[in-house]
């Protein structure tokens, strides 16, 4: 038995109109309630670059100040630590699983050095699998998954800062 077009276009129809109505939106751009902020850490940390590419992204080029001291508040790294964790061995003693974390402290200050927001901790993870044999794709793979990760890092500091206004 075949299915009439008709029926196929109407479910679909049906589909995206309560996929539609449903309320689901993507997150978007966390709104910085500030007029400018400075972003105090190791200028060539790929979470330094994030967090300063997404206030540039905002609209608003200009929100991003050039030190301190101009800045209504600034975002101060405090530490960035990468780390790997076996999770299991194979039976000839070989690694098959890590978990990679990576743990960002991080504050919030005025133009004075008062604290806004006291010291954050953000701990991110991804569980990895292991292969002796693929060696370099492996490597590959923990490095896009660290830089993942410090992007998700980067976002999640702007959302929670955003929430403090």
């Amino acid at each position: 038995m075949k299915i009439p077009m008709k029926f196929w276009l109407a479910l679909m129809l049906l589909v995206s109109a309560l996929t539609g109505g449903c309320g689901f939106h993507l997150r978007g751009q966390a709104d910085i309630p500030f007029t400018s902020l400075y972003v105090d850490g190791n200028p060539g940390s790929p979470l330094v670059i994030n967090l300063q590419r997404i206030i540039k992204a905002g609209g608003h080029k200009d929100r991003l100040a050039k030190s301190a001291d101009t800045a209504e508040r600034t975002i101060q790294i405090m530490s960035e630590v990468n780390s790997k964790i076996i999770l299991s061995i194979s039976g000839a003693g070989r690694v098959r699983e890590y978990q990679l974390q990576y743990r960002v402290k991080y504050r919030l200050l005025d133009p004075k050095g008062k604290e806004i927001l006291t010291p954050a901790e953000i701990i991110l993870s991804r569980d990895m699998s292991y292969n002796d044999t693929l060696v370099l794709a492996k490597g590959d793979e923990e490095q896009l998954d660290y830089r993942d990760m410090q992007t998700d890092a980067a976002q999640q500091i702007l959302r929670r800062i955003a929430l403090l206004h």
